[in-house]
């Protein structure tokens, strides 16, 4: 019997600044890369050809034995899954009610799926990376503010209208800052901008810290990075501002290991990066929220796939969708 050949697609990143594209393997593995600035493009079409012309680069020196099968995109935005249709997108001009999926058929002939950049990032991570073990888990993500992608029963749970797994606006204080999405939801606290301005208003304050030494003496140079290296230093304020970061992220996770009991949390993002100094708090803070039934379940793991989840992920959706 002749062996079928091994399926390949193509897993585009939509970022708001830079879109990255990779050829992906059925194990994960990239087999070549390429991206593109997001701006200055002739809207939709635009985008449509740039992405085009570097699909030709990725499937040039396709290996003997492996068929292209589909691509897959994950963005920053609303998206209805099933009709692979964009509602908006995040910080990215004229992307309103773009039918995606159906361009990207119509225009490579080949299945496309179109989802959430961080239910991508999170696929990528449940199938290929920290999450394999697990059937269900929810991955976090962890910079300019929080993304979550859910798995149940080994699917990715996107809610009726496509749009679960926003739990960066889960409420952790119900008289909290206020915002678009809702009154005290937990991105308000722990983005990168609450971080440093958090460090920034201590040290006005007169706090003794070496995080604006770090930093070179320039505030605007101040970032979660410069933090998370003077806490490792043993830097006092920002050992406290990595164990408030700790404390808001596990309120948040004690409701949803409650709601959903998953076997594992996930975090990945640039926030992550800080390793220990977040890590080792944010357990010690939700074992303190959890019954022992819930803690002794539910490990905490830190994403491996890095700035490659999204792309692996967008591709996975093809595969396993």
């Amino acid at each position: 019997m002749e062996k079928s050949p091994e399926r390949c697609a193509i897993g585009i990143d939509f970022g708001g600044t830079v879109v990255k594209m990779a050829r992906v393997d059925e194990h994960g593995d990239i087999g070549a890369r390429a991206s593109f600035a997001t701006a200055g493009l002739d809207g939709v079409d635009g985008w449509l050809d740039e992405v085009e012309r570097h699909v030709a680069e990725l499937l040039k020196d396709l290996p003997a034995g492996q068929e292209w099968r589909g691509i897959g995109v994950g963005v920053p935005g609303l998206v209805n899954y099933a009709k692979g249709f964009i509602y908006d997108l995040t910080n990215v001009p004229g992307w309103t009610a773009v039918p995606l999926a159906e361009k990207l058929a119509a225009r490579f002939n080949q299945p496309a799926r179109v989802d959430n950049d961080v239910n991508a990032m999170a696929l990528g991570e449940c199938t290929y990376g920290a999450g394999q073990a697990y059937q269900h888990a929810v991955f976090l993500t962890l910079g300019t503010g929080v993304g979550g992608g859910l798995l149940i029963n080994n699917n990715l749970y996107r809610g009726a209208y496509s749009m679960a797994g926003e739990i960066g606006h889960v409420s952790i204080d119900m008289n909290g800052v206020s915002a678009p999405m809702g009154r005290g939801g937990v991105e308000q606290y722990v983005g990168n901008r609450q971080i440093v301005a958090r460090a920034l208003q201590a040290l006005d304050e007169g706090r003794a810290s070496s995080i604006l030494e770090r930093a070179g003496g320039q505030r605007d140079a101040v970032t979660p990075k410069v933090i998370a290296e003077a806490a490792e230093a043993g830097d006092a304020l920002a050992l406290e501002i990595f164990d408030f970061v700790a404390d808001c992220l596990a309120t948040m996770m004690a409701s949803v290991a409650y709601l959903l009991q998953p076997q594992a949390f996930i975090i990945g993002g640039g926030v992550s990066a800080a390793g220990p100094v977040l890590f080792d708090p944010l357990r010690r803070h939700l074992n303190e929220r959890l019954s022992e039934h819930f803690a002794s379940r539910v490990v905490i793991k830190r994403a491996e796939l890095g700035n490659d989840a999204g792309v692996i992920g967008a591709a996975a959706l093809t595969f396993l969708e």
